[in-house]
């Protein structure tokens, strides 16, 4: 079943392997019909995470980068949608010579064609399968790996299948039947799981470890037990005590084992649990019921924490609540406030009145990029008096001209040696500035001390920009444009001069982190919270 955590499980597996001097790269496959999560709603599918090179990708890829390090690529993440797209693509252009187009071989050969890119690159490929056995979306995917197990040569493809071992309070046991039946349904297709983890929130007795191993299967220690943890960054010593790693080091008979370093993931476990206060930041936003909306924001406050020694306690305000009202009631006590993305006009007034209330009460202000948007509207109604001044987002929307447009829609951007152009109109899909863009920041602003440079490159995800033509009006009146597009045209950053921490980005430094690295505007974030938290 879904939310079990294959993606945590990949991802820990990984930074194990890696610490054992292994190099490796993860990529997910999707069943789901979308070309990619782009145009699906927060609710239905998380956030959307953004590689470097532009691809929107599913949140896994964000557990891939922060465990590993090793940066996604458009080349990593896949759907049934992309699939069948470039299936029939070929079609259309003649390349499949007049035959009859096939599930099997032509949509399975896509699938195996898209696991073969750069396997010569690493030494382990680990590749996720979303969705749930016996889905009808996903059957292409297993018979695509299946296929794929028995081209390549013995003892170079091992299957890992994750399961759910319920317990059942009024009898007091673990049950094993769901793990029997989905290994059956996977051995009804041919394949033959290698290694089961299996997903308790109960320690797995012996006699279970063995029923299941017998009835499944499989070796013994090859059963590996997935216990509920207070962290996710306690992952890859929990898999590695149970000995996933060793595991599958075994199946591919990799012997005698080389010794893992765990030092890394020691000192993450150590600043998880060994800290020195704590502080509550709020996220102003407006998918807050479902908090996969804003993983890597979670995250990175989490990491930043890290950096700081200090237990980040993190509260979801819904914009929406005080759209019409004031929003000291629901900010006050906070040591600091968060503003991320999103798309369209619902709770921005909030959102708004939430950027006015950290300038006002120098609470430190992080917004990211409609958060930054929403700061210089703020700024422009409240400080430079445009009290009409808004989004050309919104009055699209709408239908009709409200605002002054402060924020435009972006109808070109160079990308390389490329100039990109875009229509209002466009299809949604992929028609954003995405991936990874370079910045020029001021000599002697915040943001250039706290990189330590005054050159950057960040990712972006969005189709709407700050007009420049108001930026001498907004400096005038204190707010800093400190971060520029390198040919000027575009804002990056603006910041509040004589504020202890108000920092709005047009870019995603969220994606970046990591615990082993936290993101340098997180971490220094955190720390601003933490000097708040000693002003209260």
């Amino acid at each position: 079943m879904s939310s079990l955590g294959k993606g945590l499980a990949s991802a820990a597996l990984g930074a194990l392997l890696q610490a054992r001097g292994f190099s490796v790269r993860l990529r997910k496959l999707d069943p789901y019909l979308n070309v990619d999560p782009g145009t699906m709603s927060p609710f239905e599918h998380g956030e959307v995470f953004v590689t470097d090179d532009g691809a929107e990708t599913d949140l896994d890829l964000g557990h891939y980068e922060r465990f590993t390090g090793v940066p996604a690529r458009n080349t990593d993440s896949i759907s049934s949608g992309r699939v069948y797209s470039n299936v029939l693509e070929k079609e259309r252009r003649g390349d499949y010579l007049g035959k009859t187009i096939q599930v099997v071989p032509h949509v399975t050969n896509e699938i195996k064609d898209f696991l073969h890119i750069g396997e010569d690159e690493v030494d382990f490929m680990l590749c996720e399968i979303g969705g749930t056995v016996g889905d009808i979306e996903g059957l292409p995917f297993f018979e695509a790996i299946r296929q794929f197990s028995h081209d390549k040569p013995r003892g170079q493809c091992i299957f890992m299948h994750l399961t759910l071992l319920p317990y059942l309070a009024a009898s007091g046991e673990l049950k094993t039947k769901p793990t029997q039946h989905s290994v059956k349904e996977l051995q009804s297709i041919g394949i033959a799981p290698d290694i089961l983890v299996c997903r308790s929130e109960h320690p797995i007795p012996e006699k279970e470890r063995e029923k299941i191993a017998l009835f499944c299967n499989v070796r013994k220690d090859s059963v590996v037990a997935a216990y509920d943890l207070k962290s996710i960054y306690e992952a890859p010593l929990a898999y590695h005590k149970q000995g996933l790693d060793q595991a599958v080091l075994d199946a591919f008979n990799i012997s005698p084992a080389p010794k893992p370093d765990l030092q890394i993931w020691n000192d993450v476990y150590d600043r998880i649990h060994t800290t020195d206060g704590e502080v509550n930041i709020a996220i102003v936003g407006k998918y807050t019921q479902l908090e996969d909306a804003y993983k890597s924001f979670k995250e990175a406050l989490t990491h930043g924490g890290m950096a700081n020694r200090v237990k980040v306690n993190v509260s979801w305000v819904d914009a929406e609540v005080f759209d019409s009202q004031d929003a000291a009631p629901y900010l006050e006590g906070f040591h600091a406030v968060l503003v991320p993305g999103g798309f369209g006009e619902r709770g921005t007034e909030g959102k708004i009145k939430a950027a006015e209330f950290a300038r006002t009460r120098k609470i430190p202000y992080f917004g990211i990029c409609l958060g930054m948007q929403m700061a210089v509207i703020e700024a422009a109604r409240n400080v430079v008096g445009m009290a009409d001044a808004g989004s050309e987002e919104f009055d699209y929307e709408a239908g009709k001209k409200r605002f002054e447009p402060v924020v435009y829609h972006l109808k070109e951007w160079v990308q390389g040696n490329a100039k990109i152009k875009r229509k209002t109109d466009d299809n949604k899909g992929g028609t954003m500035r995405l991936g990874s863009y370079d910045a020029t920041l001021t000599a002697g602003s915040k943001v250039a001390e706290i990189y330590g440079s005054l050159t950057i490159e960040e990712r972006h995800r969005h189709r709407y920009e700050v007009d420049t033509k108001y930026r001498a009006q907004l400096e005038e009146a204190g707010l800093c444009f400190s971060g520029m597009s390198p040919d000027g045209k575009l804002p990056e950053i603006v910041e509040w001069t004589g504020h202890p921490w108000f920092i709005g980005v047009q870019f995603h430094p969220e994606l970046k982190s990591k615990p082993f690295a936290p993101h340098p505007l997180f971490a220094d974030f955190v720390r601003a919270a933490v000097e708040s938290s000693r002003l209260v």
